[in-house]
Protein backbone atom coordinates (compact mmCIF):
# COMPACT_ATOMS: atom_id res chain seq x y z
CA UNK A 1 0.00 0.00 0.00
CA UNK A 2 1.63 3.33 -1.19
CA UNK A 3 2.05 5.70 2.35
CA UNK A 4 4.17 8.21 1.68
CA UNK A 5 3.28 11.67 2.69
CA UNK A 6 3.41 14.97 1.00
CA UNK A 7 6.66 16.51 1.66
CA UNK A 8 7.10 20.59 2.56
CA UNK A 9 9.54 22.18 0.26
CA UNK A 10 11.99 22.32 3.00
CA UNK A 11 11.70 19.05 3.36
CA UNK A 12 12.32 18.19 -0.42
CA UNK A 13 15.22 20.03 -0.17
CA UNK A 14 16.75 18.32 2.58
CA UNK A 15 16.51 15.21 1.08
CA UNK A 16 17.88 16.11 -2.10
CA UNK A 17 21.01 17.43 -0.04
CA UNK A 18 21.23 14.14 1.73
CA UNK A 19 21.38 12.43 -1.20
CA UNK A 20 24.30 14.11 -2.12
CA UNK A 21 22.57 16.88 -4.51
CA UNK A 22 24.81 20.06 -4.37
CA UNK A 23 22.40 23.47 -3.92
CA UNK A 24 23.93 26.50 -4.19
CA UNK A 25 21.55 28.56 -3.26
CA UNK A 26 18.57 27.43 -1.22
CA UNK A 27 16.98 30.62 -1.43
CA UNK A 28 16.60 30.01 -5.70
CA UNK A 29 15.84 26.29 -5.23
CA UNK A 30 12.73 27.34 -2.70
CA UNK A 31 11.93 29.24 -5.84
CA UNK A 32 11.98 26.90 -8.26
CA UNK A 33 10.53 24.06 -6.37
CA UNK A 34 7.38 26.18 -5.52
CA UNK A 35 6.80 26.69 -9.17
CA UNK A 36 8.11 23.33 -10.67
CA UNK A 37 6.80 20.20 -8.73
CA UNK A 38 10.28 18.05 -7.45
CA UNK A 39 8.16 15.11 -9.08
CA UNK A 40 8.14 17.11 -12.21
CA UNK A 41 12.02 18.01 -11.98
CA UNK A 42 12.68 14.79 -10.95
CA UNK A 43 12.62 13.80 -14.22
CA UNK A 44 15.66 15.50 -14.92
CA UNK A 45 17.76 14.47 -11.85
CA UNK A 46 17.18 10.71 -12.24
CA UNK A 47 20.16 10.75 -14.74
CA UNK A 48 22.49 12.30 -12.21
CA UNK A 49 21.48 9.49 -9.34
CA UNK A 50 24.14 6.63 -9.61
CA UNK A 51 22.27 4.40 -7.34
CA UNK A 52 18.51 5.25 -8.33
CA UNK A 53 17.29 2.57 -5.46
CA UNK A 54 18.19 4.72 -2.92
CA UNK A 55 18.45 7.97 -5.27
CA UNK A 56 22.00 8.68 -4.69
CA UNK A 57 23.70 11.68 -6.38
CA UNK A 58 26.67 11.25 -8.58
CA UNK A 59 29.68 13.14 -7.10
CA UNK A 60 29.71 16.86 -8.41
CA UNK A 61 25.71 16.48 -9.07
CA UNK A 62 24.13 20.14 -8.52
CA UNK A 63 20.38 21.97 -8.57
CA UNK A 64 21.64 24.55 -10.91
CA UNK A 65 22.19 21.55 -13.40
CA UNK A 66 18.87 20.29 -12.95
CA UNK A 67 17.48 23.30 -13.76
CA UNK A 68 19.75 24.10 -16.90
CA UNK A 69 18.42 20.43 -17.78
CA UNK A 70 14.63 21.62 -17.45
CA UNK A 71 15.24 24.72 -19.36
CA UNK A 72 16.74 23.40 -22.59
CA UNK A 73 13.70 20.76 -22.32
CA UNK A 74 11.36 23.63 -22.55
CA UNK A 75 12.75 25.67 -25.02
CA UNK A 76 13.69 22.66 -27.30
CA UNK A 77 10.01 21.59 -26.62
CA UNK A 78 8.98 25.42 -27.76
CA UNK A 79 11.18 25.42 -31.02
CA UNK A 80 9.69 21.95 -32.24
CA UNK A 81 6.22 23.55 -31.24
CA UNK A 82 6.93 26.32 -34.01
CA UNK A 83 8.43 23.67 -36.29
CA UNK A 84 5.44 21.90 -36.06
CA UNK A 85 2.83 24.09 -36.88
CA UNK A 86 4.18 24.94 -39.87
CA UNK A 87 3.63 21.95 -40.75
CA UNK A 88 0.37 21.47 -39.96
CA UNK A 89 -1.15 24.49 -41.76
CA UNK A 90 0.73 22.51 -44.76
CA UNK A 91 -0.89 19.10 -44.43
CA UNK A 92 -4.03 20.86 -43.64
CA UNK A 93 -3.85 22.81 -46.68
CA UNK A 94 -2.71 20.06 -48.81
CA UNK A 95 -5.51 17.64 -47.56
CA UNK A 96 -8.32 20.26 -47.92
CA UNK A 97 -6.96 21.30 -51.64
CA UNK A 98 -6.41 17.71 -53.35
CA UNK A 99 -9.12 15.41 -51.91
CA UNK A 100 -11.93 17.88 -52.39
CA UNK A 101 -10.38 18.85 -56.14
CA UNK A 102 -10.01 14.40 -56.69
CA UNK A 103 -13.75 13.97 -54.73
CA UNK A 104 -16.10 16.98 -53.03
CA UNK A 105 -15.22 19.24 -50.30
CA UNK A 106 -16.75 15.90 -48.11
CA UNK A 107 -14.33 13.51 -48.74
CA UNK A 108 -13.76 13.37 -44.42
CA UNK A 109 -16.65 11.93 -44.48
CA UNK A 110 -16.39 9.72 -47.23
CA UNK A 111 -16.18 5.46 -46.13
CA UNK A 112 -15.42 4.37 -49.83
CA UNK A 113 -12.05 5.99 -49.89
CA UNK A 114 -10.72 4.88 -46.26
CA UNK A 115 -9.71 1.79 -45.40
CA UNK A 116 -10.55 1.60 -41.75
CA UNK A 117 -13.78 2.86 -41.19
CA UNK A 118 -13.56 2.06 -37.47
CA UNK A 119 -11.10 4.48 -37.09
CA UNK A 120 -12.87 6.75 -39.00
CA UNK A 121 -16.06 6.78 -37.06
CA UNK A 122 -13.23 7.87 -34.04
CA UNK A 123 -11.61 10.59 -35.94
CA UNK A 124 -15.10 12.01 -37.13
CA UNK A 125 -16.07 12.11 -33.52
CA UNK A 126 -13.02 13.62 -32.68
CA UNK A 127 -14.03 16.34 -35.74
CA UNK A 128 -17.41 16.54 -34.05
CA UNK A 129 -15.85 17.29 -30.65
CA UNK A 130 -13.53 19.45 -32.02
CA UNK A 131 -16.29 21.80 -33.86
CA UNK A 132 -18.46 21.54 -31.13
CA UNK A 133 -15.72 22.98 -28.81
CA UNK A 134 -14.93 25.87 -31.56
CA UNK A 135 -15.89 29.52 -31.36
CA UNK A 136 -15.23 30.18 -34.94
CA UNK A 137 -17.32 32.63 -36.58
CA UNK A 138 -17.02 31.05 -39.58
CA UNK A 139 -18.33 28.23 -38.39
CA UNK A 140 -21.47 29.77 -36.37
CA UNK A 141 -22.07 31.41 -39.70
CA UNK A 142 -22.17 28.41 -41.26
CA UNK A 143 -24.56 26.45 -39.40
CA UNK A 144 -26.71 29.69 -38.93
CA UNK A 145 -27.33 30.30 -42.95
CA UNK A 146 -27.67 26.02 -43.56
CA UNK A 147 -29.19 25.29 -40.96
CA UNK A 148 -31.11 22.92 -42.80
CA UNK A 149 -27.67 20.84 -43.90
CA UNK A 150 -26.86 17.87 -41.49
CA UNK A 151 -23.57 17.27 -42.88
CA UNK A 152 -20.54 18.62 -41.68
CA UNK A 153 -19.00 22.01 -42.73
CA UNK A 154 -16.88 21.75 -45.91
CA UNK A 155 -13.31 20.74 -45.40
CA UNK A 156 -11.51 24.22 -45.62
CA UNK A 157 -14.00 25.04 -42.89
CA UNK A 158 -14.02 21.76 -40.48
CA UNK A 159 -10.47 20.55 -40.86
CA UNK A 160 -9.23 24.18 -40.39
CA UNK A 161 -10.88 23.23 -36.80
CA UNK A 162 -8.86 19.76 -36.21
CA UNK A 163 -5.68 18.85 -34.76
CA UNK A 164 -2.61 17.41 -36.49
CA UNK A 165 -3.49 13.94 -34.43
CA UNK A 166 -6.96 13.94 -36.60
CA UNK A 167 -5.18 15.45 -39.84
CA UNK A 168 -2.35 12.77 -39.48
CA UNK A 169 -5.07 9.71 -39.11
CA UNK A 170 -7.30 11.00 -41.94
CA UNK A 171 -3.99 10.73 -44.34
CA UNK A 172 -2.58 7.56 -43.01
CA UNK A 173 -6.27 5.38 -43.32
CA UNK A 174 -6.76 7.22 -46.73
CA UNK A 175 -6.93 4.20 -49.27
CA UNK A 176 -3.32 3.64 -50.96
CA UNK A 177 -5.39 3.82 -54.56
CA UNK A 178 -6.33 7.03 -53.68
CA UNK A 179 -3.89 9.45 -56.10
CA UNK A 180 -4.16 12.43 -53.65
CA UNK A 181 -1.76 10.30 -50.90
CA UNK A 182 0.56 9.66 -53.54
CA UNK A 183 0.34 13.44 -54.64
CA UNK A 184 0.60 15.05 -51.21
CA UNK A 185 3.64 12.68 -50.51
CA UNK A 186 5.66 13.48 -53.55
CA UNK A 187 5.35 16.80 -52.68
CA UNK A 188 6.97 16.60 -49.38
CA UNK A 189 9.70 14.76 -51.11
CA UNK A 190 8.47 11.07 -49.31
CA UNK A 191 7.56 9.98 -52.46
CA UNK A 192 4.94 7.84 -52.35
CA UNK A 193 2.04 7.20 -49.48
CA UNK A 194 4.30 3.89 -47.72
CA UNK A 195 6.50 6.57 -45.80
CA UNK A 196 4.78 9.98 -44.79
CA UNK A 197 2.23 7.77 -42.73
CA UNK A 198 4.91 7.18 -40.29
CA UNK A 199 6.56 10.66 -40.35
CA UNK A 200 3.04 12.64 -39.05
CA UNK A 201 2.49 9.93 -36.44
CA UNK A 202 5.87 10.48 -35.82
CA UNK A 203 5.41 14.52 -35.25
CA UNK A 204 1.85 14.38 -34.01
CA UNK A 205 3.07 12.36 -31.28
CA UNK A 206 6.13 14.61 -30.11
CA UNK A 207 4.08 17.45 -31.17
CA UNK A 208 1.46 16.07 -28.17
CA UNK A 209 4.21 15.62 -25.48
CA UNK A 210 5.28 19.29 -26.76
CA UNK A 211 1.28 20.64 -25.66
CA UNK A 212 1.30 18.85 -22.49
CA UNK A 213 4.63 19.84 -21.20
CA UNK A 214 6.06 16.47 -21.30
CA UNK A 215 9.91 15.80 -20.73
CA UNK A 216 11.62 15.24 -24.55
CA UNK A 217 15.11 15.34 -23.41
CA UNK A 218 16.36 11.86 -22.44
CA UNK A 219 13.34 9.99 -23.37
CA UNK A 220 12.47 7.18 -25.07
CA UNK A 221 9.81 7.40 -27.97
CA UNK A 222 7.24 4.71 -28.99
CA UNK A 223 6.83 4.13 -32.67
CA UNK A 224 10.00 3.60 -35.51
CA UNK A 225 9.46 5.65 -38.69
CA UNK A 226 9.69 4.38 -42.18
CA UNK A 227 12.81 5.66 -43.43
CA UNK A 228 13.58 6.33 -47.17
CA UNK A 229 16.70 4.40 -49.02
CA UNK A 230 17.16 7.34 -51.38
CA UNK A 231 15.12 10.41 -50.63
CA UNK A 232 15.17 12.91 -53.56
CA UNK A 233 15.98 15.52 -50.99
CA UNK A 234 18.65 16.34 -48.57
CA UNK A 235 18.87 13.90 -46.36
CA UNK A 236 22.20 12.58 -43.85
CA UNK A 237 24.79 10.20 -45.09
CA UNK A 238 24.93 9.00 -41.17
CA UNK A 239 21.24 7.53 -41.56
CA UNK A 240 20.15 6.53 -38.16
CA UNK A 241 19.41 2.79 -37.52
CA UNK A 242 16.74 1.25 -35.72
CA UNK A 243 18.18 0.53 -32.76
CA UNK A 244 18.40 4.87 -32.74
CA UNK A 245 14.76 4.99 -33.33
CA UNK A 246 13.50 5.76 -29.54
CA UNK A 247 15.71 8.60 -29.48
CA UNK A 248 14.83 12.04 -30.22
CA UNK A 249 17.06 12.46 -33.54
CA UNK A 250 15.70 11.00 -36.24
CA UNK A 251 12.21 12.53 -35.82
CA UNK A 252 14.25 16.10 -35.40
CA UNK A 253 15.55 14.92 -38.88
CA UNK A 254 12.51 13.80 -40.30
CA UNK A 255 10.86 17.22 -39.30
CA UNK A 256 13.28 19.13 -40.57
CA UNK A 257 13.24 16.87 -44.01
CA UNK A 258 10.12 18.17 -44.17
CA UNK A 259 10.24 21.88 -42.89
CA UNK A 260 13.28 22.21 -46.08
CA UNK A 261 10.08 21.75 -48.18
CA UNK A 262 7.43 23.64 -46.20
CA UNK A 263 9.47 26.78 -45.46
CA UNK A 264 12.57 26.69 -48.01
CA UNK A 265 15.42 28.68 -45.78
CA UNK A 266 14.47 28.04 -42.32
CA UNK A 267 16.82 28.49 -39.81
CA UNK A 268 15.96 25.44 -37.85
CA UNK A 269 19.50 24.34 -37.39
CA UNK A 270 20.80 27.46 -36.20
CA UNK A 271 18.05 28.21 -33.42
CA UNK A 272 18.85 24.06 -32.39
CA UNK A 273 22.89 24.58 -32.42
CA UNK A 274 22.14 27.93 -30.30
CA UNK A 275 20.29 25.87 -28.26
CA UNK A 276 22.98 23.34 -27.87
CA UNK A 277 25.69 26.12 -26.92
CA UNK A 278 23.51 27.95 -24.50
CA UNK A 279 23.17 24.95 -22.16
CA UNK A 280 26.88 23.18 -22.59
CA UNK A 281 26.13 20.43 -19.61
CA UNK A 282 23.44 18.34 -22.04
CA UNK A 283 24.42 16.13 -23.57
CA UNK A 284 23.26 15.72 -27.23
CA UNK A 285 23.75 11.57 -27.02
CA UNK A 286 20.81 11.79 -24.50
CA UNK A 287 18.74 13.07 -27.55
CA UNK A 288 20.55 10.72 -29.98
CA UNK A 289 22.30 13.65 -31.85
CA UNK A 290 25.10 12.15 -34.29
CA UNK A 291 28.47 13.01 -34.09
CA UNK A 292 28.91 16.62 -36.52
CA UNK A 293 24.78 16.54 -37.50
CA UNK A 294 24.48 19.83 -38.25
CA UNK A 295 27.35 19.32 -41.06
CA UNK A 296 25.08 16.78 -42.94
CA UNK A 297 23.14 17.91 -45.94
CA UNK A 298 20.11 17.78 -44.36
CA UNK A 299 21.05 20.76 -41.82
CA UNK A 300 23.62 22.98 -43.33
CA UNK A 301 22.25 25.93 -46.11
CA UNK A 302 19.73 27.67 -43.70
CA UNK A 303 19.18 31.12 -45.26
CA UNK A 304 16.97 33.54 -44.79
CA UNK A 305 13.59 32.23 -44.60
CA UNK A 306 10.23 33.88 -46.35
Amino acid sequence: MFDKKPTSINEQISILKARGLAIESEAEAVHYLSHISYYRLGEYWHSMQEDKVNHIFKPNSTFSDVIALYCFDRELRSLLFDVIEKLEISLRTKLIYHLSHEYDPWWFQNFDIFTDSRALVKTLAALEEEISRSKDPTLKNHFKKHSDDKRFPPAWKTLEQTSFGSLSKLYGNLKNTIKSKDKIAEEYGAVNHIYLPSWLQSIAQIRNYCAHHSRLWNRNLPGAPKLLANPPNGWVEDVPKHHDFPKLYVHLCLMKYLLNVVVPGNHFTEKLIHLFKKYPNVDPNALGMKRDWELESLWVGDKDAF
